[in-house]
């Protein structure tokens, strides 16, 4: 059973105490503090253990024996979608959405987002500078995954406004601003829930091509995938295939600024770029932490967690684990092995990491043949959120 009056209130303090006095681009030095010094720490406060070192965090994520995704008084649609569900469950809803990013899907989208990708750059060409989020990073991903689900890209920018919203974090430590940011995700999820309501019922008259359309065939032939599940399905997708890819494409383009003569070589041998991708996913994870619920008591690092005590697990750390990357704080593209865990681990991998990839490397590949340099002019990381990555990043290409 759970010990929280309420959970999300409960992270969230526990995440701006981890934040404070951080720059909110670099929580790496606190993150090497926390694991040579207290790896696994219990937040008396707010009763939540944070986990810092590769092995434990990869644990704490894999093993659905000994820790839950499920959450409990959980009402709104995320809190209800398959990021959220244990087997039974989580295993029959996966079965059939994965047929909506299977590799075959994602080939057939490949031509759609590099015209995509073409079109946002050409819009920024002539200016003498571009900015990465506004221009290319933000755009892509909510107009991929806007065409992806079916529904009108022309609500991009209300698409956006709901997607920080659902990762954003009280303004500071307050009750007051809890109380708001409470009722503003709240408020957020009913309206996405009224939103996805209106398309799926459009879908059932007239179906399509698209994710949602395929889901709904799904559970109208017998797959046992109820409307129910639906809604909190297409929020994740809009969510998830937002705020992530977003700070991917960023992380990575900033990475490879502030890295002497990679942009020159990447542009002479661009089949660098996957690498690139994946060793931007470690070094600068997108999504930084997960969270889970010991499901029985179990000991990580001489440290005894019990059973229904909530457990955040930093990625972000575990990625940058000196016990498991060789000069884990260089950003180095030949690395390999690489097996970062930005993607999740076990049955909870991520299921749209293909599509994540495959629109990191148009946009990069698309980036390097554009503009013969960048040089970065300005910089804003993102601020009071569960997600890292920059709100701005203004480069000049002359």
């Amino acid at each position: 059973m759970s010990k929280f009056k309420n959970p999300r209130q409960a992270v969230q303090k526990t995440l701006m105490k981890g934040k404070n006095g951080l720059d909110a681009y670099d929580p790496f030095p606190w993150y090497e503090k926390m694991r040579r010094e207290n790896p696994v720490h219990f937040d008396e406060e707010n009763k939540v253990w944070t986990v810092f070192l590769y092995d434990d965090v990869k644990k704490v994520i894999g093993d659905k024996e000994a820790f839950s995704s499920h959450r409990l008084q959980m009402t709104s649609s995320i809190g209800n979608s398959i990021l959220n569900m244990d087997p039974p469950k989580h295993t029959r809803i996966r079965s059939v959405v994965n047929r909506a990013f299977t590799p075959r899907v994602l080939k057939e989208w490949e031509p759609r987002i590099q015209q995509i990708t073409d079109d946002l750059l050409k819009q920024a060409q002539g200016r003498g500078s571009i900015d990465i989020v506004k221009d290319l990073s933000y755009p892509l991903p909510v107009i991929v995954i806007s065409e992806l689900l079916g529904v009108p890209s022309e609500h991009m920018e209300q698409f956006k406004e709901w997607s920080d919203i659902l990762v954003s974090t009280p303004k500071d430590e307050s009750p007051e601003a809890a109380k708001v940011n409470e009722q503003e995700q709240d408020q957020c999820e009913r309206e996405l829930a009224s939103f996805f309501a209106r398309i799926i019922e459009e879908k059932r008259n007239q179906p399509g091509q698209d994710i949602i359309s395929i889901l709904i065939k799904a559970e109208e032939e017998g797959e046992k995938l109820s409307g129910e599940d639906l809604i909190p399905f297409c929020t994740l997708l809009l969510m998830a295939g937002n705020e992530t890819t977003t700070n991917l494409i960023s992380n990575a383009v900033y990475s490879i600024a502030e890295t002497p003569g990679l942009y020159e070589e990447l542009r002479q041998d661009p089949s660098l770029i996957p690498q690139v991708i994946e060793e931007t996913l470690r070094f600068r994870a997108p999504a930084p932490f997960v969270r889970r619920t010991v499901k029985h008591d179990i000991e990580l690092s001489g440290r005894l967690l019990k059973s229904g005590e909530m457990v955040l697990g930093y990625i972000a750390s575990a990625n940058r684990d000196e016990k498991k990357f060789e000069h884990a704080d260089v950003f180095d593209i030949r690395r390999q092995p690489n097996p970062h865990l930005s993607f999740g681990f076990g049955i909870h991998f991520c299921l749209g990491a293909p599509l994540a990839r495959l629109e990191a490397e148009v946009a990069l590949k698309g980036l390097l043949k554009t503009y013969h340099k960048l040089k970065p002019v300005r910089v804003e990381p993102i601020q009071n959120s569960v997600m890292y990555g920059l709100t701005a990043f203004e480069a000049e290409t002359n």
